[in-house]
C-alpha cells in the first residue's frame, strides 16, 4: 500500500512538471513561427485602401493562457452579526402602594437581627 501512495505522489509531481515544462516549450513555437514568417510590404496610396488580406496575431493561446489554480470557488456566503439596540427609558418615579387589607403579619414589629 505504502508502495502505491509513493508511485501516485511521483506521477503526479511529474505530471505538473510536464504541464509547466509543456507551457514554456510552446512558447518557443510562438517565437520560432515569429521568425520565419515572411515579412509583407504593403504598396498603398493615399487614396486607395488594401483590404485585401490581413495580419492576426493569435493572442487566444489556451496553452499560454493555461495557469494553476483552486477547484473550489471563492463565493463564500457571509453571515452578518448585528447587535439589535432597544432603547428603554429609566423610569425615575418611584411609587408605594398602601394596602389597608391585613396579610397576615406585621412587619413594623420588632425582632432580633437575622443572620
Amino acid at each position: 500500500m505504502k508502495k502505491k501512495i509513493i508511485f501516485i505522489n511521483f506521477l503526479m509531481s511529474i505530471m505538473v512538471l510536464f504541464a509547466m515544462l509543456f507551457q514554456t516549450i510552446h512558447s518557443y513555437e510562438h517565437v520560432f513561427k515569429q521568425l520565419t514568417e515572411k515579412p509583407c510590404e504593403h504598396h498603398t496610396s493615399a487614396n486607395q485602401k488594401e483590404i485585401t488580406h490581413s495580419h492576426s496575431v493569435d493572442t487566444k493561446c489556451h496553452i499560454c493562457h493555461f495557469a494553476f489554480s483552486t477547484y473550489i470557488p471563492n463565493a463564500f456566503q457571509t453571515v452578518v452579526f448585528q447587535k439589535i439596540n432597544i432603547e428603554a427609558k429609566p423610569v425615575f418615579v418611584y411609587t408605594k402602594s398602601v394596602s389597608t387589607f391585613f396579610k397576615g403579619s406585621l412587619f413594623a414589629l420588632r425582632a432580633p437581627p437575622a443572620l
